[in-house]
């Protein structure tokens, strides 16, 4: 497990072992998990925008165009 991105509003967890990639919105308590080929497209689009502008406010726009994909209900136990 790696984390790739915190934010106030987002979090992104790479699994390589499983390849894929966990976004949680964290105001929304929502979560997604992408596997394989989506995965890799997202890591790709990920990579891209962080190297854009890595500023949060730009990768959490970013993520924000998942919003419809990150439908999942989070617990914090």
């Amino acid at each position: 497990m790696n984390i790739v991105y915190n934010s106030m509003n987002y979090y992104v967890v790479e699994y390589p072992q499983e390849h894929g990639y966990e976004v949680v919105d964290k105001q929304a308590r929502r979560g997604t998990y992408f596997h394989g080929k989506v995965a890799e497209k997202f890591r790709a689009s990920m990579m891209g925008a962080m190297g854009e502008d890595p500023s949060s406010e730009h990768v959490d726009e970013f993520l924000s165009d998942f919003g419809g994909l990150i439908s999942f209900p989070t617990a914090v136990h």
